[in-house]
């Protein structure tokens, strides 16, 4: 802009004075002052004396300077922006690089957005996928670390670490996308838990059929959750009191039980002692044959496999963590102390 500036500045001046000092014609005066500037070598227009030859060349020089100061910003700009860009895209890959154990969100929509907030809150390590900028822009200006990419495609996943990622959220407005990043994710990693977003039941059918770990609707889900809050407003206060938010007192988690690290496996829940020494309550425990026993009693027994849900505080949960000796954290995630 500066640059820009001082060059209308010396060709003004070279104008008026061919003009006014010099007495040619306006034409004459800008064709000569442009000719001068560009130093293309033109021959005078008119004949000049020593005052006007002067001038001239002090034109030059005034012209030389201001054009060299404008090619020098603009290749400094051009340079420092590629070379930002190069160091920031680096960064970016040092950072997805460094995840392990990690969640990956792909698409950063509404859906995708408040997925987004829950992670965080949570305190776990989590990046997202979009393919459009502005998406990934959003996300990046709200702290997370976003990769621009086809969530679909085999190559974007392996660049965000699929291999070393446990869960990954497919949250894309389109259910044949969802149904594709699934496919691929578990075509890449079979150890990685799937989530899919799905607008229709038909489509719920064939994510599940297409690998997914669990499938959510939010039209399906939204409804039930608003009917639930009609007619049991306080139940459902309470349950998403307990699911969601970082201002909870409670958490629910799950446990599952590994017989090789697990002391209490085989012992039923009186023997286990468990809510004596952790303060956690027992919910329920689904069976590794997917059987769910809702409110168990003293003496249900704790088979290998099981997984136990429950609910405590962060502190409960996480002495409930050291009793059983729990299995590794690609499976367990406790909840941030707050």
């Amino acid at each position: 802009m500066v640059g820009a500036i001082a060059l209308a500045l010396v060709f003004l001046c070279g104008t008026l004075w061919y003009r006014f000092v010099e007495g040619w014609r306006w034409l004459d005066s800008a064709y000569m002052t442009v000719s001068t500037l560009a130093t293309v070598g033109f021959g005078e227009i008119n004949p000049l004396g020593d005052r006007g030859r002067l001038f001239t060349i002090v034109l030059i020089g005034m012209g030389v300077i201001s054009i060299g100061y404008i090619v020098n910003r603009f290749t400094e700009a051009l340079i420092q922006g590629y070379f930002q860009e190069g160091r920031r895209l680096q960064q970016q890959r040092r950072l997805v690089e460094s995840l392990t154990e990690h969640y990956i969100i792909c698409g950063f929509g509404r859906t995708g957005r408040q997925i987004a907030l829950e992670f965080e809150a949570e305190g776990i390590p989590f990046l997202t996928i979009d393919s459009n900028s502005e998406s990934v822009q959003a996300a990046q200006q709200m702290g997370y670390i976003a990769v621009q990419g086809d969530a679909t495609l085999d190559e974007t996943l392996v660049r965000v670490g699929i291999e070393r990622a446990i869960c990954l959220v497919a949250a894309l407005p389109s259910d044949a996308e969802n149904l594709y990043t699934v496919l691929s994710a578990k075509t890449l990693n079979p150890n990685v838990r799937t989530i899919a977003r799905a607008s229709t039941e038909e489509a719920v059918t064939k994510l599940q059929r297409g690998g997914a770990d669990a499938v959510v609707s939010p039209y399906i889900t939204g409804g039930k959750r608003m009917a639930a809050a009609a007619l049991r407003p306080q139940v459902m206060d309470f349950v998403d009191g307990i699911l969601t938010g970082s201002d909870r007192s409670f958490y629910m988690e799950e446990f599952r039980l590994d017989a090789d690290v697990c002391p209490v496996v085989g012992q039923s829940l009186r023997e286990a002692r468990l809510r004596s020494q952790s303060g956690a309550l027992v919910l329920a425990i689904r069976r590794a044959d997917g059987t769910l026993i809702g409110g168990p009693t003293g003496e249900t027994v704790l088979l290998p496999g099981d997984a136990m849900i429950c609910m405590g505080t962060s502190e409960q949960l996480r002495s409930l963590n050291q009793v059983l000796s729990p299995i590794t954290s690609k499976k367990l995630r406790l909840p941030k102390h707050t």
